[in-house]
């Protein structure tokens, strides 16, 4: 990543040392997800779509410590070995959206809810900024090689009452408190970046 692009982290000493926690990350580019695997403090698992495994990708991604799942169902296994990671103290990462998107935080599904109650883990919120402004010039599905990303990192926070309830409703009140404090940390992080919705990424190096 810091050989293709020029990230600047901001924030990364928010992230717990140690422990699980879960990264709750936006989604608006197909490089987001290797952006924090190659910029965080602590190795990250992600849930990743089954059709990323194929060919030389599937051995790679596996010995990474990517995790495989089947969005088409409930995949329990994959439920499962995410679990493992928060359970041995690692870092789970999630888009919340379920997909790539806009990167608003518009549209949370109830995963992320689910998980964060379950474990007890502190979600982080993390926003990446400029990875969709432009596309290369080289390689178009790309954002321009050697233009800055923006990966910043927000304080961890509890969700739900510490109950460990994982009914609807539960599910449901979790949802839109974690909707509110990522949109809230998507907000603050385009301020601190000097980047809205519109701006376009630095002029690609020639």
């Amino acid at each position: 990543m810091y050989g293709l692009w020029k990230p600047r982290v901001l924030g990364a000493w928010r992230m717990p040392p140690s422990g699980p926690a879960i990264l709750a990350v936006n989604h608006s580019h197909l490089i987001d997800g290797p952006m924090l695997m190659g910029t965080a403090p602590r190795p990250v698992h992600f849930l990743i779509k089954q059709e990323a495994f194929i060919g030389p990708l599937d051995p790679f991604l596996r010995g990474i410590g990517q995790l495989k799942v089947d969005r088409s169902t409930a995949d329990r296994a994959a439920i499962g070995n995410a679990l493992g990671v928060l359970e041995r103290g690692g870092v789970l990462g999630i888009f919340p959206e379920g997909t790539r998107g806009e990167g608003e935080f518009a549209a949370l599904r109830s995963g992320l809810a689910y998980f964060a109650l379950r474990s007890g883990a502190p979600v982080v919120p993390v926003a990446v900024l400029g990875s969709a402004d432009r596309s290369g010039r080289l390689i178009r599905a790309l954002p321009p090689l050697r233009g800055r990303v923006d990966v910043v990192f927000g304080d961890p926070f509890a969700v739900g009452d510490g109950s460990g309830r994982r009914t609807k409703r539960a599910l449901d009140e979790a949802t839109v408190q974690l909707q509110r404090r990522l949109s809230g940390h998507l907000a603050e992080a385009r301020r601190l970046t000097g980047r809205s919705r519109t701006q376009n990424d630095e002029d690609e190096t020639p």
